[in-house]
């Protein structure tokens, strides 16, 4: 009887296991977000059992990355749309100009017999750019220009037809060519929804237009006064309206007051649906977050009842892994980057390189910079939260006097450790803050006595080097654990000289998503002249891990 039992114990115990295994790979468990860093103004498609989603990445080169998964949860980084917009002043940081803030912005993406179209403004020019392609791994499709800019806009095909819908407060739709080359000859621009005036911050922005079943639906964000960011859906059986209006997702979430939304919705190949809506997180930047669709009378209601959720079961199976960022030891036969790395701006292809010393990136500097934020070929790869610490190994031993490199905290308010070459050759090892005056003013300087630079560059920590090889880390808290006693948004530089014994450098940033970047912090390799050009500095790696 007794073994009997043991037995019987035995079975069901086993079987429970087997269930609990088949269940685990009959679908991923999704804890948002989706991956804690910058991927902010998602659009997706999916094709047969492949989903594919676009971002912003605004002046960063390559741009418009294109990101794959097959289970909605893990998604890995598979193409560019491009590689630079235009080869001018602006994109090569001459006479001043850049691209901070602007550049691409909010794709809309769309698949077609065939065809991937990607449609998006670049807001320093006033142009909308419209891309193709039949292989989405393939980078730096075929493009189209048209001389206007569709604030975040959304394409739909119709039977042959391209529209396309766009604005801010007041949304409007206009018919394009078939192929988006340009707008159709005699087309009218009509105004489709005009939302209401009163109570908001923010009106009808970063549109999404859908044809499902009986009705038009065009997804929105609204900022009510006193409220968070809400996610607003209009439907109407006819195209040109007139359009109801439903709130279908509004709350903070996850222990911030900042709301969810702005994105798409998808149905799967099994028939559930789902969407895919940012968060404004501080300075790590706009994190996606993947919610649940609940038709509830022919509306999509996002979330829990239109509340953002944290945890839930998505029906597919496990797939991949996320490949957003990743460490890199540089062990590459051909320059060739990862595709996890973006240039900030356009980078010079002739000033960097993995071969001119195996196993190491080269950065060679070709041109004058007064800082990092005018300097070119500063390689920049996105930070991770709640927390995370990037690693270099840097060897100085090629660098001119003028010169400076390292590794950097990079958004407005930024700082950076590495080393600076004097007129007479002689190195040392230097830490920077880095405040704009006009932010300081606006935040105070009681936490930064010290006189900045014309930059608002401080220097912080400044101590001889005589060696050539230094390591170098940044350690980003964004969201506290419970071992922090820092708060939010803080970043911290330490060095070492034999890669074992680290030291602190006595001073914290206090990170800000500012809008005169727009982008989450992005951990920077530099080097850059003051003085003369040809030196170079070369990084054995870069590792980044969370902790």
């Amino acid at each position: 009887m007794r073994k009997s039992m043991i037995l019987a114990l035995t079975t069901a115990a086993l079987l429970a296991g087997l269930s609990c295994s088949a269940k685990s790979q009959k679908t991923t468990e999704c804890v948002n977000p989706l991956t804690y860093t910058d991927i902010p103004d998602n659009d997706w498609i999916r094709v047969g059992d492949d989903y594919y989603m676009v971002s912003t990445t605004m002046y960063y080169c390559p741009g418009a990355p294109i990101m794959h998964s097959k289970d909605l949860v893990h998604w890995e980084i598979i193409s560019y749309v491009y590689d630079v917009l235009n080869d001018d002043d602006v994109y090569n940081l001459r006479n001043g100009r850049n691209a901070y803030g602007k550049g691409q912005w909010a794709a809309s993406l769309r698949y077609v017999d065939g065809v991937f179209y990607c449609l998006f403004i670049a807001n320093d020019q006033g142009k909308t750019y419209v891309y193709r392609t039949d292989d989405i791994y393939r980078s730096n499709w075929e493009r189209s220009v048209i001389d206007r800019p569709f604030h975040d806009a959304s394409m739909l095909f119709e039977d042959g037809h391209l529209y396309v819908v766009w604005g801010n407060g007041q949304l409007s739709i206009i018919e394009l060519e078939p192929d988006g080359s340009a707008i159709k000859a005699g087309a009218e621009e009509k105004v489709l929804i005009d939302s209401p005036r009163q109570g908001f911050n923010l009106r009808a922005e970063g549109s999404h237009i859908y044809h499902i079943g009986d009705y038009y639906y065009v997804l929105e964000i609204d900022w009510p006064s006193g409220g968070v960011r809400t996610e607003t859906c209009w439907r109407s059986k006819e195209l040109m309206g007139p359009y109801e209006r439903k709130v279908i997702l509004s709350g903070p979430f996850d222990g911030r007051g900042d709301g969810v939304a702005q994105g798409g919705i998808i149905e799967t190949q099994n028939g559930d649906w789902y969407a895919i809506m940012f968060q404004d997180h501080g300075g790590v930047g706009r994190i996606p977050t993947l919610q649940p669709v609940t038709w509830v009378d022919g509306w999509p209601i996002l979330g829990d009842d239109g509340k953002p959720v944290k945890q839930f079961e998505v029906n597919l199976k496990p797939w991949g892994e996320n490949r957003t960022w990743a460490s890199d030891e540089f062990r590459h036969k051909k320059n060739e980057l990862d595709l996890v790395w973006q240039w900030n701006h356009k980078p010079d292809n002739a000033l960097w390189s993995f071969t001119q010393r195996k196993g190491w990136l080269r950065l060679t500097t070709g041109y004058l910079a007064e800082d990092i934020m005018h300097a070119r070929n500063t390689l920049t790869q996105r930070t991770v939260g709640p927390r995370c610490v990037s690693e270099v190994l840097l060897d100085a031993s090629g660098m001119k006097p003028g010169d400076n490199a390292g590794i950097c905290a990079l958004q407005s308010n930024y700082c950076r450790i590495g080393v600076e070459v004097a007129e007479d050759g002689t190195k040392s090892l230097v830490g920077v803050n880095r405040v704009p005056p006009a932010r300081r003013r606006m935040r105070g300087a009681q936490a930064q006595p010290e006189q900045p630079q014309g930059n608002g560059e401080t220097e912080v920590f400044r101590m001889p080097l005589t060696q050539n090889q230094v390591w170098l880390r940044i350690r980003y808290v964004f969201t506290p654990q419970a071992d922090d006693t820092c708060g939010p948004d803080k970043a911290f530089m330490s060095w070492s000289l034999d890669g074992k014994n680290w030291t602190d450098v006595d001073a914290q940033l206090q990170m800000s998503f500012s809008l005169d970047l727009f982008t989450g912090y992005r951990t920077a390799l530099y080097n850059y002249s003051t003085k003369q050009t040809g030196g170079y500095a070369d990084f054995d790696y870069f590792r980044q891990n969370t902790y």
